[in-house]
């Protein structure tokens, strides 16, 4: 029996804020924006050429999701970004603002790099080592 993990829901502050951030600077490809009525949406992006998981851009509701935005993952790396070839990826992502928070360095595991989406959550921008 064959599974993988097909989506991650993300929390976020506004829809197209969050669309302009994971498609117009990180890249990423809309996949889906469908109106579900009531000012839902389901919105789903993914890196170009995707063969992982994507992610649904989930408007949060209430006050305790609201208080999760930037910080679903308490403040450690959450999702992992990879390519296969980190250098120019890297300096295309700088050119469209996105904000590194440390230096690339490069570790037995690959070529890495720590940036922030919009609400400050952590990514790790990795080229594996194959």
């Amino acid at each position: 029996m064959s599974q993988s993990i097909a989506t991650v829901s993300l929390l976020v502050a506004d829809y197209d804020e969050a669309i302009t951030f994971y498609c117009d600077t990180l890249g990423f490809d809309l996949v889906t924006d469908t109106d579900l009525g009531g000012g839902k949406r389901w919105v789903v992006v993914a890196p170009p050429g995707r063969t992982g998981a994507q992610l649904l851009l989930a408007r949060a509701d209430g006050e305790s999701q609201r208080a999760a935005i930037g910080n679903q993952g308490g403040g450690r790396v959450m999702f992992f970004l990879e390519t296969g070839n980190f250098a120019r990826d890297h300096a295309a992502m700088i050119e469209r603002g996105v904000k590194f928070i440390e230096e690339p360095r490069h570790e037995a595991y690959g070529s890495v790099a720590v940036f922030i989406d919009l609400y400050g959550n952590k990514w790790d921008f990795i080229q594996p080592s194959r």
